[in-house]
């Protein structure tokens, strides 16, 4: 497994007899690959090539896109499981604080402190807005969703989203939706915020027909996966005034090049990829020795993927 001391002196404790191998890079995995029966923390093709026992992978995150493509994980032969719901609050924490700096145009006064300038005129405050009483559309009602979802009611925002599996959801949400209402739900968000995985079907499905359908001077969060927008659309909106802002944890392609316009857009807030850091990894460890524990057993885990749907 990936190497934590702390966690794997608890896991050897709790299991003696496992062998547990910590490593820190793939290169250390590579000398360990034919005895391994699992592996804990991350996926790669020559690994998995290479290891002809292995069974099981726990990766760190919860979105799988890596490790979905190679063939034995796509064909489950071999279980991978994820770290789906563990980081969720803070994510979500992460979101609510891009919405509200791009509502209170926080990045903008953040500038103006290196001039020294005290800017309250209107040409400053133009575009501050209060989100309560907003309408977010949280797209991907999942782990991540949710925990968005709750944060958005409790501010008094009307909460809207989408859900592949039912139009079931918790009572904060005002309304929840199939995927093919996703175009019409655009229309009504004045913040709308994508926390999908990248599948198939994901795949570039934020796109220009997306952004025309919203409501303009909309915003726009990604959290989810840089490649289930496609970035050209997304900038073509905030040059037109479509969308008014975005806050982007995610991007396509990432790391986002250096001369890319995003990165000078007065109008965008881009963090990289950094939404889940700063987490509680109490529950990461949880799982894992839950896991491990019924690996070892042959019993059911927890947090499987299913490479049909891709998450």
């Amino acid at each position: 497994m990936k190497a934590d001391d702390a966690l794997i002196a608890d896991l050897q404790k709790a299991l003696p007899n496992v062998q547990l191998i910590g490593v820190n890079s793939e290169a250390d995995a590579m000398q360990h690959a034919a005895d391994a029966d699992a592996i804990i923390g991350f996926c790669s093709d020559r690994f998995v090539a290479a290891a002809k026992k292995l069974l099981w992978v726990q990766i760190f995150s919860a979105g799988a896109d890596r490790c979905m493509p190679i063939e034995r994980i796509a064909n489950d032969e071999i279980l991978l499981t994820n770290m789906q719901k563990m980081l969720s609050p803070v994510i979500a924490e992460h979101v609510t604080a891009l919405i509200l700096s791009l509502a209170r145009k926080i990045p903008n006064y953040a500038k103006s402190m290196s001039e020294s300038a005290w800017e309250r005129g209107p040409e400053f405050t133009r575009g501050l807005q209060s989100i309560a009483g907003k309408t977010v559309l949280v797209i991907g009602l999942g782990g991540i969703g949710t925990e968005v979802a709750r944060r958005a009611a409790a501010l008094d925002m009307r909460v809207i989203g989408t859900r592949r599996s039912s139009r079931e959801g918790p009572e904060f949400v005002d309304y929840l939706g199939l995927p093919n209402e996703l175009i019409e739900l655009a229309g009504d968000a004045d913040f709308i915020v994508d926390a999908l995985p990248l599948t198939a079907e994901t795949n570039g499905l934020i796109d220009s027909e997306f952004f025309a359908a919203t409501k303009r001077g909309a915003h726009f969060i990604n959290v989810g996966r840089g490649r289930t927008v496609i970035t050209d659309a997304l900038v073509a909106a905030l040059e037109s005034g479509q969308i008014a802002g975005a806050g982007l944890d995610v991007t396509d392609p990432e790391p986002l090049p250096a001369d890319h316009p995003l990165w000078h857009m007065d109008n965008v807030i881009i963090t990289p990829h950094v939404a889940s850091r700063g987490g509680n990894r109490v529950r990461h460890n949880i799982l894992i020795k839950e896991n491990l524990a019924r690996f070892v057993a042959g019993d059911a885990l927890l947090n499987v993927e299913n490479p049909e749907l891709g998450y």
